[in-house]
């Protein structure tokens, strides 16, 4: 059975195709590339990049086990992964559109409901790390 709205090939990312090295180079240079964006682009993001800088080598230089070093640098690595998601649907919102909407509202407070879960589970961590050293 044929789908009733098929999608035409020219609406496919070019790049969908590619395989092996050249793949993994590319798909290397966008995420550089959405690194810098995020970074350059927001303003979360670019403090909780200065905040894994103090963590993540305090983290080292705390009494802790080595997998409580690796929750606790994990945990904040977290947080940059979870805000990066929410800024890009953020930015997938207002693309489609700026005007107030009750979903797009949804949408993004939702993602900064998941910045702010991992920031708790930052500070649940590190207080059970810390407790148990």
């Amino acid at each position: 059975m044929k789908p009733e709205h098929p999608v035409p090939e020219e609406r496919e990312s070019p790049f969908k195709g590619r395989t092996g090295l050249l793949r993994i180079w590319n798909a290397f240079n966008y995420s550089l590339a959405g690194l810098a964006a995020a970074y350059r682009h927001e303003d979360a993001f670019r403090q909780e990049v200065y905040l894994a800088i103090v963590l993540v080598p305090l983290a080292l230089l705390l009494p802790a086990t080595g997998i409580g070093h690796a929750l606790m640098i994990g945990s904040v690595l977290l947080v940059l992964i979870v805000e990066l998601l929410n800024s890009a649907i953020e930015a997938t919102v207002d693309r489609i559109s700026l005007e107030n909407h009750r979903l797009a509202k949804r949408a993004k407070d939702i993602g900064s409901a998941a910045v702010l879960v991992s920031l708790i589970n930052v500070a649940v961590i590190w207080l059970l790390v810390l407790i148990e050293s």
